[in-house]
Formats: C-alpha cells, sequence, structure tokens
C-alpha cells in the first residue's frame, strides 16, 4: 500500500487556471489520508492471483478511492451530514464554501471514470470495470444508500430496511472493489464469491461505524462523530449492546468465509481484514 499511496500523490487529478484553489480542493481529500480500505481489497485480490498485473490495477484502485472520496465530501455537506470534520481535517465546505465542495465532489466522481478508462487494461476488461463501478457506486449502489438514509432521519425503519440502506451505501462500493479485483486478475469464477463476501463485510463496516460514532471523540475518529442521532444507525435502533452482538454475529460469519479462502487469498487479505473485523471491539 505504500506504493499505492505514492502513485496516488503522483497522479492527484489536475486542472490548472486561474480559478484561486479549485485544484488544491480535488486534492485535499485525497492527500487528508484514509484507510485506503478498498483500494486495499482490490489490489490484494490483484496480488493473490496476478501480482505481474498489480501495477495495471493501480489506476482502478485510485479510481475506486477517488469515487469513494467524492461520496464523503457530498456526505460532509450541509444539506446531508453537515459535519465538520474528516480524515482529521476540516470538510471542504468548511475550509472554502459549499460550493467547492459540490463541485470538487463532482469533478472526483467524474475523473474516477475518465482515470479508469486510461488503465493499461484491455477495453473489454475496462468495460466490466466500469459496469461494476457505476452500478454499485451510482443510482442502484451508493446514492440509493444515500437517498433513503437522508430521507429517512427522523422515521424509525425496521432492521431488514436498515440493512439494506448500508448494505447499499456503504456494502456495494467494498464488494465492487473485492469483485473488480478478481476481473482483472483474470479469476471470474470468484468473482461472486468474493462480491457476496464483500456485501457481509460492508455490513459490518458500517455497523462498527455507528458503534464508534458513540464510543470515539471527533479527534480519535478524525471525522464529526454523536452525529447520528437523528439517523437510522444500527445503535439507534438495537442499542449499544445489540449493535455490539449483531457486529460479532456477522463478523464471526465473515472469519469462517476467509478460513475458507485459498492460501494465497487468505495471505494477502486476512492482515487487512482481520484488523478491521475486530475493530468494533476496541470501543
Amino acid at each position: 500500500m505504500e506504493r499505492f499511496e505514492a502513485y496516488l500523490s503522483a497522479h492527484l487529478p489536475g486542472a490548472p487556471s486561474f480559478h484561486p484553489h479549485y485544484e488544491e480542493a480535488l486534492h485535499q481529500m485525497l492527500k487528508g489520508g484514509g484507510k485506503r480500505f478498498r483500494p486495499g481489497l482490490l489490489l490484494g485480490v490483484v496480488r493473490a492471483y496476478n501480482p505481474l498485473l498489480l501495477e495495471s490495477a493501480y489506476p482502478v484502485a485510485l479510481a475506486v478511492e477517488m469515487l469513494h472520496t467524492y461520496s464523503l465530501i457530498h456526505d460532509d455537506l450541509p444539506a446531508m451530514d453537515n459535519a465538520d470534520l474528516r480524515r482529521g481535517i476540516p470538510t471542504l465546505h468548511k475550509t472554502y464554501d459549499e460550493v467547492t465542495a459540490i463541485l470538487a465532489g463532482d469533478a472526483l466522481n467524474t475523473y474516477a471514470f475518465e482515470l479508469l478508462s486510461h488503465a493499461p487494461l484491455s477495453d473489454r476488461m475496462i468495460v466490466k470495470l466500469v459496469r461494476e463501478l457505476s452500478h454499485n457506486g451510482g443510482l442502484n449502489g451508493m446514492v440509493l444508500g444515500q437517498a433513503i438514509d437522508c430521507y429517512f432521519e427522523h422515521q424509525r425503519l425496521e432492521l431488514d430496511q436498515v440493512k439494506m440502506l448500508h448494505i447499499h451505501k456503504t456494502g456495494k462500493l467494498i464488494a465492487a472493489s473485492l469483485k473488480m479485483g478478481a476481473i482483472i486478475a483474470g479469476r471470474d469464477d470468484l468473482s461472486q464469491r468474493l462480491y457476496d463476501f464483500g456485501i457481509d463485510l460492508g455490513l459490518l463496516f458500517q455497523i462498527q461505524d455507528d458503534i464508534l460514532d458513540v464510543t470515539q471523540s471527533d479527534e480519535e475518529a478524525g471525522k464529526t462523530t454523536n452525529n447520528d442521532s437523528a439517523k437510522n444507525s444500527f445503535v439507534t435502533l438495537l442499542g449499544f449492546e445489540g449493535a455490539m452482538d449483531e457486529a460479532e454475529r456477522v463478523a464471526g460469519g465473515l472469519l469462517k468465509e476467509i478460513e475458507s479462502f485459498d492460501e494465497s487469498l487468505r495471505r494477502e487479505l486476512s492482515p487487512t481484514l482481520i484488523k478491521y473485523i475486530h475493530r468494533h471491539k476496541d470501543s
């Protein structure tokens, strides 16, 4: 991942003009760090099965990170979560203004696909990758989840509805990252299994985020916390202990699935996965 981080730093989006801060706004959240969880999953699958294609996969992994970063920028806007802090730094609308934040998010969203289109892979493979990223990050994926999340603030949803919300908002882009890694590595036979695993992993990720939202300070989390009281979080619905129990249940299923992975995949993904699968216990 150090090599990916160097690749990201060397391939920040360029937009030279006389605008005083447009280009820097595009860079701010990308340079701000983050877990790089999604690109790490994608690259881990490629490394497990076809390491010779790892460098060719970097622009794809960066495209996923850019799409994810755009979603965070928009998620933090006053019209949505109205958050002041992200990745340990002020959110874009706080650093600049809402217009800049909206446009930077728009730019990263579309540039993700431009970057992906130039990846040194076959045109046929690029089309498959574009299809996965756009489907899971778009109207029937992450955006649908966000729409449900925002519309049903202050309205209590049932557990299966909350799961649907977060599978779309969080799970689908994580699942797509794993599936896209399988596509690049030429392991289409594993793509659906990894996608299904990613959906459950995304669900756990969201339950953990909801737990950490009520147990960590802004400084510890690097983002605005204790901001979900009006939202349909797992803690709001199940209570803290209930959310911890649900996290343990989902984590147990994921750990069993990891044990069934072949040696190459387990070697590449386990260190990252085990770390995150248990992170709610550190709350």
